[in-house]
């Protein structure tokens, strides 16, 4: 009883903290808890918007097995940064196989994105670490997701599955 008195109080901690950040947040916000995905199409032709998916794919196929393993957004972020160049030769290469020779660059970066509502869960206007991918030019239409927590990569892998930062507080504190 003691420990879950204890669970409890914690856990009534972290959804205040949780109400009181995001009711001051705004759109210069640093959000610390999150790694997007950014993939920038070369531009906003049919083609070029088509194959930007296509290339995602493959991107988010490739990253999945390696944000599995990863159990901080630190711990993501090293991850990624490590794998750049792969990420890059994925790209180039689904970008090759499909008739494309304007390549890809990859890199870790801090990027504002607009509010954003995956499920039940909402990411607001801010400022956001990234993985941002750009395809050729990297001046069209995009699409963002969060590799860490890996909110949009279990499609890919049936493997991949969904962490709760509070659940993992409170069992590492219960398991003391």
């Amino acid at each position: 009883m003691k420990k879950f008195c204890i669970a409890f109080s914690v856990l009534v901690i972290i959804i205040a903290t949780v109400l009181f950040v995001g009711f001051r947040g705004g759109e210069n916000e640093v959000y610390n808890d999150y790694l997007r995905i950014h993939v920038r199409a070369n531009s906003n032709g049919a083609d070029d918007q088509r194959v930007k998916y296509e290339v995602k794919d493959e991107a988010v196929k490739f990253i999945t097995p390696y944000v599995k393993e990863c159990v901080t957004k630190e711990a993501a972020i090293e991850v990624m940064r490590g794998l750049i160049p792969e990420i890059e030769e994925v790209c180039v290469r689904a970008l090759e196989q499909r008739g494309y020779g304007y390549g890809a660059r990859a890199e870790i970066r801090q990027e504002k994105f607009p509010t954003r509502v995956y499920g039940e869960l909402t990411l607001e206007e801010g400022v956001y670490d990234a993985l941002i991918i750009e395809l050729g030019e990297g001046v069209g239409d995009n699409w963002w997701c969060v590799i860490y927590p890996p909110l949009c990569f279990t499609s890919a892998s049936a493997d991949v599955e969904y962490r709760s930062v509070i659940f993992d507080i409170i069992n590492k504190f219960l398991n003391r």
